[in-house]
């Protein structure tokens, strides 16, 4: 491409990019010229709605409702408070409105963003003036219509608490007084209102109203509260009372402590909050008193529960002082009985104070166990305390009894496997002895060329080992300790030695099977001639394992499995 090429192509991009800027820029001013239109537009129709008909409505409808001085001077801050909205802060805004126009109109737009916001704030400030005094003008106009709506509903409820009444008069005979005194003040507000408003005394009305509507709501809350109020507090709770302290005094002549339940303290106090609840209904205030009835009925339900608690309580306790002593007395008879022999039994097994202190400790428990017991027994007399104290009590002490009875049993196992060791020891001894005798007679079985050296070494360790244990036996005192060390290690080594003397001739026995059936591939393997030979000389020896090893090793290439047939041969 020719440099005139290059050059045609850079001013056509130059000027290609130019176009497209003055585009975009043409564009974006034109989206912000619309949208400050947009806004004005906005604006003015935001203006022109602060004014509108309903407050001109709104007031006429005041005037025909002028009858005293009161609403006179209400009417006319209405109307100055409106003039000023419409003949001075209108004009304002018009004037914001058209400088902002002009702005607009001369492309201004770096001032019109403030302005615009300027206006919008000065109209939603006189906007909501505007609505402040239609609320306060529909206030009143509205009143009579909503008030009467409002007086309809509540007579409706007002008759139908009547209808209650009147169809279940017996349920209200305790507070028929001052409901009907009540229904008597109800009915002088509903003519009061009506008198209201006809003088058209709104403000008057307002409080009628709030005041029929708090009477109404409290009559309803009483009609539906006092018949279960009074049937409680008059029936139920009483009732419950004078039962609770039938039973209570009938247990305490059998013998009870009730001391704990308060009843001559909360009996009378339930009295003075029964008596505080009806002073509350009589002027028919009811808040709470249906909680506090059903706590009071709750407390009382739960002292029948302590009741039954206490009769189980008195059968636990009855159990367990026969249980309790019966159990002490034979553990402290057994436990004496072994601390009587506490001398002879250290001597003879040869015990320190520490093997035998469990014993000193089971006595001191018992005593305490015991001590305490007495002390439970003198306050169960005494009357001190109520049963469910005093089963607890017992409970503890046969808990704390069947621990030290768990002490005492292993301290009698312990001691009592003492002397069960020792038989055990002198009955071991003679099977020591045999499984001896019999190692040796395995030996002397079997006519070896030689015995070897390891078995001379271990019926030595064998014998001295015996000897050990029945020097050990022979002592005085018997350590068992040492004495079970003792016949361990000479059971161990005599059974080593009975299974070193049935390997020895059971080997030996292999070997000689072994020559015997493979001195017929002799004359024709040289190699295994020589093993052989070998293994004969080994034999001779004492070596009987290595023999017999050399043997099969020799026999196995022309026998494959010969090992297993030698131990059949060996069993024939």
């Amino acid at each position: 491409m020719s440099q005139t090429a290059y050059i045609l192509a850079g001013v056509t991009y130059y000027i290609v990019s130019i176009i497209i800027i003055v585009v975009i820029l043409t564009l974006i001013n034109k989206n912000e010229k619309k949208k400050y239109q947009s806004e004005i537009t906005n604006l003015e129709r935001d203006k022109n709605l602060i004014i509108s008909s309903a407050i001109l409505t709104e007031l006429n409808k005041v005037e025909a409702l002028v009858n005293n001085d009161k609403m006179q001077e209400m009417y006319k801050d209405w109307q100055k408070r409106f003039k000023e909205i419409k003949d001075v802060e209108v004009p304002k805004i018009t004037d914001s409105l058209i400088e902002i126009e002009d702005c607009f109109n001369e492309k201004e737009y770096k001032d019109l963003g403030d302005k615009i916001a300027k206006a919008e704030l000065q109209i939603f400030y006189v906007k909501t003036k505007s609505n402040f005094l239609l609320d306060e003008i529909k206030e009143i106009t509205l009143s009579e219509e909503r008030n009467r709506e409002t007086i309809t509903k509540l007579k409706a409820k007002y008759r139908e608490i009547l209808n209650k009444y009147n169809n279940s008069k017996n349920d209200y005979k305790e507070v028929s007084g001052p409901l009907e005194l009540q229904f008597e003040n109800v009915d002088k507000l509903f003519a009061a209102f009506e008198v209201a408003m006809e003088n058209n005394s709104y403000e008057e009305v307002g409080k009628i109203v709030k005041g029929i509507d708090d009477l109404v709501g409290n009559l309803a809350i009483v009609i539906d509260e006092a018949p279960t109020i009074i049937i409680t507090g008059r029936n139920l709770i009483p009732n419950k009372m004078k039962e609770i302290q039938s039973i209570n005094e009938r247990m305490i002549s059998e013998g009870y402590n009730l001391d704990y339940l308060n009843l001559s303290y909360n009996i009378p106090e339930t009295e003075k909050k029964l008596q505080d609840i009806f002073a509350r209904l009589n002027v028919l205030n009811v808040e709470d008193s249906l909680l506090e009835l059903k706590t009071i009925l709750d407390y009382y339900e739960n002292i029948y529960n302590d009741f039954d608690k206490e009769k189980q309580a008195r059968k636990i306790f009855d159990e367990y002082i026969r249980k309790v002593l019966v159990k002490a007395n034979e553990l402290e008879k057994i436990n004496n009985g072994l601390y009587r022999k506490l001398d002879v039994i250290k001597y003879s097994y040869d015990l320190t104070d520490d093997d035998v202190r469990v014993i000193q400790v089971i006595k001191s428990e018992i005593a305490t166990i015991k001590k305490d017991y007495h002390e439970i027994v003198d306050a169960h007399r005494n009357k001190s305390f109520a049963y469910t104290r005093l089963a607890k009590e017992m409970e503890g002490l046969n808990v704390r009894l069947s621990k030290t009875e768990e002490k005492l049993d292993v301290a009698l196992k312990s001691l009592g496997s003492l002397e069960e060791d020792e038989q055990r020891a002198h009955e071991q001894l003679e099977e020591i002895k045999e499984i001896l005798r019999k190692s040796k007679s395995r030996i002397e079985s079997y006519k070896l060329p030689i015995i070897p050296d390891s078995y001379y070494v271990q019926l030595d360790e064998a014998t001295v080992a015996i000897k050990e244990m029945i020097k050990e036996m022979n002592q005085k005192p018997v350590s068992i300790k040492t004495l079970n060390i003792r016949v361990d290690t000479a059971r161990d080594l005599v059974l080593k030695l009975y299974n070193t003397s049935n390997e020895v001739v059971k080997s030996a026995a292999m070997v000689e099977v072994a020559i015997v059936y493979g001195n017929r591939y002799r004359p024709v393997n040289s190699n295994l001639d020589k093993e052989m030979t070998r293994a004969e000389e080994l034999f001779y020896q004492g070596e009987f394992k290595r023999a017999l090893d050399s043997l099969i090793r020799a026999i196995n290439p022309i026998e494959p499995g010969f090992q297993n047939k030698l131990r059949e041969l060996v069993k024939k």
